[in-house]
């Protein structure tokens, strides 16, 4: 393989890549190989593949080029990539950032991963989380920091921030995370890439659960792509959007498709101020300016409205379904009793038809995917007393999870997407907010944003 085709892969979309390898202008073991070597070049100052799984990716990549021979196809046929470390991959270790599972292995492959493996997708390996899942941040006693490539000093994000720091360096195309308070969108937001937080539900959570555990879903976690660009949101959602295996023997899923094929026929509602959480004054000022670019394209453009739901409140319920989720079998934790919980859901649901209202007369909302510009690396255990920076004032760490939980509790498919740099050099990201099993708009919208005003850009040096 040439240097200029090694070059091209390092920048070729997962796309771009399934078409070469189709079309025999690469093979499966070459996009592979190629993309191993840029991980062993450009990994090691920032640490985001920490569970390496080559001898079987060049397997798996061989077994693809057999398949291409045999004139198969599929999806995503040769596609290096990455999977976050929280997700079930039948063999490897998978210790959710917590030393007491540091030498667990999952016995089976979660939904997800069967499905990207079964659209031809080759496994890497798994990139760094927090410790639960539960930070900004990805650092863990047991793989250590992930650092972010626009800035080694600051943090890519969390809990896929691994897969954001990868997708960022150029390391693979194409990533799988989850989401349950912005783990998708922070990381997406923090290293310039993209992001989907699917609509509740439609990517099965079956083997993206802490080692060894099942049971039902937590009703606000979702897990779905990140990318570097929205064209492969789209492809990867594709491939993992479906009922799981018991609820396919009855029904379906039908993704309705974009609201519009041009920005000009959008009716955007521009949410840059939240009751419970600041916002940098560049993410609402880079908020209004792309609001203005839209309305100078004809787009309908508005800054307020009656029909959004208390913001307030729904946070409230929000975070008491969050906390209840993240505490349970914790000693000392105070579970709400069946009687507390259905009202919370009843008030979720009541918030949720409040959504469907204001989407009849929007089509998306856009809100910074954070308050907050990636940041520098805060390793102080008391989570509680952290602090951010915000246009010169401190502010509490975890308010910012406001941000997060206003399309998290209404189910909503929501889209990361790059829209700019800061006067520093830093990405700036936004999320797309769009209606219940509206997924294909929020993304559409995303790449109609690509392709007008840019999309990723990749850090100094990668």
């Amino acid at each position: 393989m040439t240097d200029t085709l090694t070059t091209d892969l390092a920048r070729a979309t997962a796309g771009e890549t399934v078409r070469a390898i189709a079309d025999r202008e690469i093979s499966a073991l070459e996009a592979t190989d190629a993309a191993i070597a840029r991980i062993e070049a450009r990994d090691g100052a920032i640490n985001a593949v920490v569970v390496r799984d080559f001898d079987r990716a060049r397997e798996a990549a061989r077994a693809a080029d057999a398949a291409i021979a045999r004139g198969e196809r599929g999806p995503l046929l040769g596609v290096p990539m990455t999977v976050k470390e929280a997700n079930w991959v039948a063999g490897l270790r998978t210790t959710w950032g917590m030393e007491h599972w540091s030498d667990w292995k999952a016995p089976v492959d979660g939904v997800g991963i069967a499905r990207l493996k079964a659209a031809g997708a080759i496994i890497l390996g798994k990139t760094n989380v927090p410790p639960m899942l539960a930070d900004f941040q990805s650092d863990n006693p047991v793989y250590g920091r992930t650092n972010n490539p626009w800035d080694l000093t600051r943090t890519p994000g969390g809990s896929s921030g691994g897969g954001g720091a990868a997708l960022a360096a150029g390391m693979v195309p194409l990533e799988f995370g989850s989401d349950i308070g912005g783990s998708i969108r922070i990381p997406a937001g923090f290293c310039g890439a993209y992001g989907h937080k699917p609509s509740y539900g439609v990517v099965p959570l079956r083997g993206h659960t802490p080692p060894g555990l099942d049971g039902v879903d937590v009703p606000v976690a979702v897990v779905g792509p990140m990318a570097r660009t929205a064209a492969d949101l789209d492809l990867a959602l594709g491939v993992l959007a479906g009922p799981d295996d018991s609820e396919a023997v009855g029904y379906s899923l039908a993704f309705p498709p974009p609201r519009h094929g041009r920005l000009a026929d959008y009716r955007v509602l521009i949410l840059d101020h939240h009751p419970l959480a600041a916002a940098d004054d560049e993410i609402r000022e880079a908020l209004d300016a792309l609001g203005d670019r839209l309305e100078d394209l004809g787009a309908r453009i508005d800054r307020h409205t009656d029909l959004l739901p208390d913001l307030a409140d729904a946070h409230e319920v929000y975070g008491a379904i969050l906390n209840t989720a993240l505490t349970m079998g914790q000693p000392g934790a105070r579970p709400p009793n069946a009687h507390e919980w259905m009202t919370l859901l009843t008030r979720q649901l009541f918030i949720r038809r409040q959504w469907a209202r204001l989407f009849k007369g929007f089509d998306v909302v856009l809100a910074p995917s954070l308050g907050t510009l990636a940041f520098p690396h805060d390793p102080s255990p008391d989570m509680g007393a952290r602090t951010l920076l915000l246009n010169g004032e401190k502010t509490p760490y975890f308010n910012q999870i406001a941000w997060s939980g206003v399309a998290t509790l209404g189910h909503l498919p929501a889209t990361a997407a790059p829209v700019g740099l800061s006067k520093a050099g830093l990405p700036i990201g936004i999320q797309i907010i769009g209606p219940y099993l509206e997924d294909r708009t929020t993304i559409a919208f995303a790449g109609l944003l690509e392709r007008e005003f840019g999309g990723f850009v990749a850090p100094p040096g990668y």
